[in-house]
C-alpha cells in the first residue's frame, strides 16, 4: 500500500541508498560487451505541488533526436565540460528543455544510477519545484511537456512488464502508462525504483 506522499516523505524515501539499475535488469542475457566508459547524464525528476496534488513533470522527446526519439523522458542530458557535476547538468538541461529556472528547484536528493542500452549512465536527481513557471519546450529536443499524478507512478500496481523486438531480439522492459502517454524503458525503470521505496516508506 502506498502511503500519502508529501515533501517530507519524499526526503525520507531517499534515505535508503538503494542499488543501481539498468536497461538489462530484465534482459540479463544481453549484457553489453563493450568496455567503453559510460557517458554520464544528469536527469531531473521534477515534482510540484498543485491543487490536484503532487504532479511529476515529464517530456516527450523530439522524433528527430538520435537517442530515444519520441520517448517519454525526464528533463536532462549529458554532463557537459562546463557543468560542475551531474546535478548541475540536470538543472541546466531542465532550464534549457522546459524553461524551469534552477532557482525554483530544491534538490531533495538522488536516486541510484541507471545504465541505458545506449551506454549512458543516468544520475536521477529528485527536485521539488516551488512557485509557478511557464513551461517552454526546446523544440529541437522536446515535442511536448506534460505532467502526471505522482501517486500514479508511485503505485507498483500500475507497472507492467512488456516485450518488443529490438535489433532482432526480444527485450523486456517496464511500463507505467498514463492516459495517452506510454511511459516505458529507462524512465519507467527509474520510477519503478521510486515506487518500491514508496511502498517501503
Amino acid at each position: 500500500m502506498v502511503m500519502p506522499i508529501d515533501r517530507e516523505s519524499l526526503v525520507n524515501m531517499l534515505r535508503n541508498p538503494g542499488v543501481p539499475s539498468s536497461d538489462f535488469d530484465l534482459n540479463r542475457a544481453f549484457q553489453p560487451k563493450s568496455t567503453t566508459p559510460l557517458r554520464p547524464a544528469g536527469v531531473l525528476i521534477p515534482i510540484r505541488e498543485t491543487s490536484e496534488g503532487l504532479r511529476l513533470i515529464l517530456t516527450k522527446r523530439s522524433s528527430a533526436l538520435k537517442h530515444h526519439p519520441g520517448q517519454i523522458a525526464f528533463p536532462g542530458g549529458r554532463v557537459d565540460p562546463g557543468d560542475r557535476n551531474h546535478i548541475d547538468a540536470a538543472l541546466r538541461e531542465a532550464h534549457e528543455e522546459i524553461g524551469l529556472p534552477a532557482a525554483q528547484v530544491e534538490v531533495l536528493g538522488e536516486l541510484p544510477t541507471h545504465q541505458t542500452v545506449t551506454q549512458f549512465e543516468m544520475f536521477p536527481v529528485l527536485g521539488w519545484v516551488s512557485g509557478d513557471f511557464t513551461a517552454v519546450a526546446e523544440l529541437g529536443e522536446v515535442s511536448e511537456i506534460f505532467d502526471v499524478p505522482l501517486a500514479h507512478v508511485l503505485n507498483p500496481e500500475n507497472f507492467r512488464i512488456q516485450s518488443r523486438r529490438w535489433r532482432g531480439q526480444m527485450r523486456s522492459f517496464y511500463t507505467v502508462p498514463y492516459g495517452p502517454y506510454y511511459i516505458w524503458g529507462a524512465t519507467a525503470r527509474i520510477l519503478r525504483g521510486l515506487a518500491e521505496r514508496a511502498v517501503q516508506a
